[in-house]
């Protein structure tokens, strides 16, 4: 099977990687470089952006700002299946939908990054089919675990694991004051290791993923809560964080 990675990034070397014994691989990038050096590594040949090739499937591996035009350019390419990797689900499928109707198309989110593979990856398919399952297969067999969800389920999910998670974590990052180590307790040394963690990524990634998902302001109204109560309010609203 001929696979079209469109995306030489990361997350788009990574799913290669996890599939290369089952596909023949091709990558294609903005930056053309990106695309010979995945190549190199990995396996397979660069293409231009442009190319008339068709393949087998196409994945779509590139920012969740660029994706519908991702899959509106790149949806010919493919003859049985297109897939994407951009983290978010209802736009791709949508996009996927009108592009490419009549092949099977499904919106994979790996809930890790490249560095912590293999992990939980989030499916949502539609016109499924052998394609999708062998590329499922080929995920597993990586040692992923997959679960199906919806757009809608997983479009949600992610305000609260990612944009209200890394609005709070991001926002006590601002907040907090250095303290020499033997004042930390077990609690904020977590938190400090959190917010190395979050903050060890891509700018980039955490503004798309807060312009795209709502969460952040809920975050504030809550801190906000917090810093205003008394402590009678703190009780009540400790009690209710429990919950």
């Amino acid at each position: 099977m001929e696979l079209l990675v469109v995306g030489a990034g990361a997350m788009g070397r990574w799913f290669a990687e996890s599939v290369a014994d089952e596909c023949e691989l091709a990558f294609t990038d903005a930056d053309p470089a990106a695309a010979e050096r995945a190549a190199a590594e990995i396996g397979g040949r660069a293409v231009s952006l442009d190319t008339d090739d068709h393949f087998d499937a196409v994945c779509v591996a590139v920012p969740i700002s660029v994706v519908e035009q991702a899959i509106a350019a790149h949806a010919d390419k493919a003859t049985r299946a297109l897939l994407d990797l951009s983290g978010v689900m209802d736009e791709p499928l949508t996009a996927m939908a009108t592009h490419a109707p009549d092949i099977e198309h499904f919106s994979l989110h790996p809930l890790f990054g490249p560095d912590n593979a293999p992990g939980t990856i989030a499916v949502a398919s539609a016109n499924a089919g052998p394609v999708t399952a062998r590329l499922r297969k080929a995920l597993e067999a990586a040692g992923n675990t997959l679960f199906e969800t919806t757009a809608e389920e997983h479009d949600t999910a992610m305000e609260t694991v990612q944009a209200k998670t890394h609005a709070a974590i991001l926002a006590f990052a601002l907040a907090a004051d250095d303290v020499p180590d033997e004042f930390h307790t077990p609690i904020s040394e977590g938190l400090f290791d959190l917010v190395e963690q979050v903050t060890s990524g891509t700018p980039r990634v955490y503004a798309e993923i807060q312009e795209t998902f709502a969460g952040a302001e809920e975050v504030a109204v809550a801190a906000r809560k917090l810093a205003d109560a008394d402590a009678e309010t703190v009780e009540r609203l400790y009690r209710e964080s429990r919950r």
